[in-house]
Parts: structure tokens; C-alpha cells; sequence
């Protein structure tokens, strides 16, 4: 069974306009130019030892540092605040400073982050990895200020893979009579259809539950996300077929970083660009050890044929050309 995505996107519309016209709340001191003095929280969906929590937590204590104290960020690790949508809606409102957060929720807000949702958009890690380091991706972080945010990096996230509790997925027809638990968005759920499966959209923090009383049949992820969350306790087959590559972003509120002094908004975006290769080395190495968690553990991992894969979603990215025609231009020239 297909679950609706309980957030319809026009209430984002009215957060925004309350989140770019509230009040925000923070400490200062001082009259500006580099001496007020702040306290942040910034939410954070996984873990405290999971690569973008640690990314987090490196971007915190190098700002506290260079700043003496003056910024002083406490990272709010396993969704202490909430899942991720409801925290890119504090942030939004400015009850919360700052998120980590998946691009599947920002596309509630942006319509072009609902790119990275499309299957097989992207060849590979290093054709990802040029389209966000180029300027059209760098634009779209600019882009959500409009909504009340300002976006200040991309972090890795992996390919990710279809997991199943019953059977091993090792071709698109063995998706037929499985409930897909996919993140939100109808891309999403379209893709897993298109593949013959049932998508089935959720907050993350009710997947475990869910496999376990078979409410449904799988999910997919990254390695990482999987064995970090516990997934794999339950869902013993772990097919490598890297449907989606969806990066994260790291956002702050647009009021709150607008108030700063010109030399920390600097500051701000400078440590927040230096962290993407510590997350992204980070990330390299929690792969591998997820992957050899896994085997410990005795996971099926399936090793398939993508193109099969691609063939039965080949046509949704053609689909959706229209609707996303410039950015899909320079994922295209990101390519070659």
C-alpha cells in the first residue's frame, strides 16, 4: 500500500512567510562587527558517531574556535528535535538556528532539489561531485533564501540501495507485491512503482518498527544509514543496484545569518565549505565499515545488474525534463 505524504506543499508556503517575518530567537551581545556572541543548536537526524553528525560537530567546534567562544553551536544528534522535516521547518521559523538535512525534504521548499530523487540522474559519486561543485548546484543553495534558509554546503550521502526482509531483490520484477519504504516526495514513490513495487512514504524514525511487524516488506538507503539505524536486523538482503545519489545540505536561517556582521557570515560559509571534505572523508571510511559490519553479520548483499535497473525507470527522467530542464542541462554537462 502507498502512503500520501501528509505535508502538503502549500503549507510550506505559509511557514515561509511566517519564517521570514517572525522574530528570531538568539543571544547577542555587543553592537556588531564581529563581537556579538551566539548560542545555536543545530538538528541532526543520525547518530552522534555517524559521518554528517561528526561533520556537524566539526563545523561547531572549529567556528567556536576561530571565533573564541563567540559562536557556540550545540549539535541536537539523533533527532533530538525531530525527524528532518519537522526540523527544516523550526529552522524555517527560526525556533531552531540551523539542520543538517537530506535534499528530499528541501524540495518541498525548492523545486529543484527534487532532481536528486530521479533514478540513474547521476553516473556515478564523481559526476555528482562536479554538478554540486559547479555553479549551477552552488546557485541552488542560494536559491532557498527566498523560503527563509541560506544554504551553506552539500555533504555525501552515498548511493542509495534496496533492502528486503522476505526475499533478495536481484531484478526489478522481484520489487512486484513489495512495500517500499521511500522518502518523501512522489518521485520517489513513482520510481519504485515504475520497478513494480508499491512506494510507501514515512518519517525514517518509523522504518525499524515497520520492517519488524511487516507493515513493510523493505526500504532503501545507504550502507551506513543501514546498519547505523538497526535496518539490517530485520531486513537481511541488501541489494547494491545505487537507484538515487541524494546529497545532504547544511542550512541556517536566513534572518539569523543575515544579522551577523559581514566578516562572521564569512566566517560561517568558510568553515562550513572546509567541513565537506572531512564529512566526505568521513564518510569513505563508515562506508567500509558499515560494509564490513554487514558481513559480520551475515547480510545477503546482491551484487546486480544496474542496467536493468535504469531500463525500468528510463523513462521518468525524460518525464521530468520539462519540469526541471535547466538543472537537468547541467547535470548533463556535468557529465561530459
Amino acid at each position: 500500500m502507498a502512503l500520501k505524504n501528509p505535508r502538503p506543499a502549500r503549507r510550506w508556503k505559509l511557514i515561509a512567510a511566517v519564517g521570514m517575518s517572525g522574530t528570531l530567537l538568539l543571544t547577542g551581545c555587543g553592537s556588531g562587527g564581529g563581537e556579538d556572541s551566539y548560542e545555536w543548536s543545530l538538528g541532526e537526524t543520525h547518530p552522534e558517531d555517524y559521518p554528517t553528525t561528526q561533520a556537524d560537530i566539526w563545523f561547531a567546534e572549529q567556528l567556536s574556535e576561530r571565533t573564541n567562544g563567540r559562536i557556540n553551536i550545540e549539535v541536537m544528534h539523533s533527532a533530538q528535535l525531530g525527524e528532518e522535516a519537522d526540523v527544516l521547518e523550526q529552522v524555517q521559523m527560526g525556533a531552531v538556528e540551523m539542520t543538517r538535512v537530506s535534499t528530499s525534504p528541501v524540495s518541498e521548499v525548492v523545486e529543484e532539489f527534487g532532481v536528486f530523487a530521479l533514478p540513474y540522474v547521476f553516473d556515478d559519486e564523481d559526476h555528482l561531485w562536479r554538478f554540486l561543485e559547479g555553479d549551477y548546484a552552488q546557485g541552488m543553495l542560494d536559491d532557498v533564501r527566498d523560503s527563509g534558509y541560506v544554504g551553506l554546503a552539500y555533504y555525501e550521502a552515498g548511493a542509495r540501495n534496496f533492502y528486503t526482509a522476505d526475499k533478495p531483490i536481484e531484478s526489478p520484477d522481484d520489487l512486484k507485491g513489495q512495500d517500499i519504504r521511500v522518502l518523501p516526495g512522489s518521485v520517489n514513490v513513482e520510481m519504485v512503482e515504475a520497478m513494480g513495487g508499491s512506494g510507501v512514504t514515512m518519517d525514517y524514525g518509523e522504518v525499524y518498527s515497520s520492517l519488524e511487524t511487516g507493515a513493510i516488506t523493505g526500504a532503501e538507503n545507504n550502507e551506513p544509514s543501514y546498519v547505523s539505524s538497526g535496518h539490517y536486523e530485520t531486513a537481511t538482503y541488501y541489494t547494491r543496484d545505487a537507484h538515487q545519489r541524494i546529497p545532504e545540505v547544511l542550512l541556517i536561517n536566513a534572518n539569523l545569518f543575515d544579522s551577523l556582521s559581514e566578516e562572521d557570515q564569512e566566517l560561517v560559509r568558510e568553515v562550513a565549505q572546509e567541513s565537506i571534505a572531512e564529512q566526505r572523508e568521513l564518510w569513505d571510511a563508515e562506508v567500509e565499515d558499515s560494509i564490513a559490519e554487514m558481513e559480520e553479520a551475515g547480510i545477503e548483499v546482491i551484487d546486480v545488474d544496474t542496467n536493468e535497473f535504469q531500463d525500468a525507470t528510463a523513462d521518468m527522467v525524460e518525464s521530468h525534463r520539462d519540469q526541471y530542464a535547466d538543472v537537468l542541462d547541467a547535470v548533463d554537462e556535468a557529465r561530459e
